[in-house]
């Protein structure tokens, strides 16, 4: 396995999710890439990021070109994705979004959620694309 610093491209798809979500507010949303590593499946590496969620913020509705399998390290998220009903993950608890869902998330508390996020995603297309 080859593991590779971030790219600058994952770090800047970052920061416009990032952007859009916190545009107007004092609030933020924080998304450090850790890591990329080549994976199996050609045309595709997976992107390990540290989440950061500030209580009572909302991430914007976005898709990803692969799965997002998400671990809680602290708080709670409100998942909200598309056709299915709002859940709320705890922390040491996870989820999976797949690929190309329609997704975004809320945190009910006042407290920052953290969580761990892991991407296995297309190489050649941005990591997070804004919901129409």
């Amino acid at each position: 396995m080859i593991v590779q610093k971030p790219s600058t491209a994952i770090a800047a798809s970052l920061l416009v999710v990032a952007l859009l979500a916190t545009a107007g507010a004092s609030a933020q949303i924080k998304r450090t890439p850790v890591l990329t590593a080549d994976v199996a499946a050609p045309g595709q590496h997976a992107v390990v990021v540290r989440g950061e969620i500030d209580g009572g913020v909302s991430a914007p509705r976005h898709t990803h070109p692969g799965d997002e399998i998400s671990y809680v390290l602290e708080g709670e998220v409100e998942l909200l994705i598309d056709g299915e009903p709002p859940r709320l993950v705890k922390a040491g608890e996870a989820f999976v979004v797949p690929a190309g869902k329609v997704h975004g998330a809320h945190n009910p508390g006042s407290a920052p959620l953290r969580f761990l996020g892991v991407y296995v995603v297309d190489k050649s297309k941005p990591l997070a694309t804004p919901a129409k």
